[in-house]
């Protein structure tokens, strides 16, 4: 199984960016955007689009990529919307059962 830390690591330096916004930083700009929270959903759209075309082109280089873009995409939305992955992961937990 791969290591799923991973996003973990990712929303961590997230949250720090969110936190102590950094000039230099992607995720720092997109959270401090002058749009506020539409930027970060603009990116949400814009990746969840590239994703189903590379998918439904059968690209799988592409597919694997911008699923990261999404994945990316979302945990800065959930930042920006006031929203703990961890409810999240609780939610998806909950109806597993």
């Amino acid at each position: 199984m791969r290591d799923w830390n991973i996003l973990e690591e990712v929303w961590q330096v997230i949250q720090e960016r969110a936190e102590h916004p950094s000039a230099g930083s992607y995720v720092s700009s997109v959270l401090t955007h002058r749009k506020g929270i539409d930027k970060s959903l603009e990116k949400v759209g814009e990746e969840a689009v590239e994703f189903i075309l590379a998918a439904k082109n059968q690209v799988p280089e592409r597919t694997v990529s911008e699923a990261a873009d999404l994945l990316f995409h979302l945990l800065v939305a959930l930042q920006a919307s006031g929203t703990d992955v961890g409810d999240v992961l609780d939610e998806l937990a909950a109806r597993r059962k």
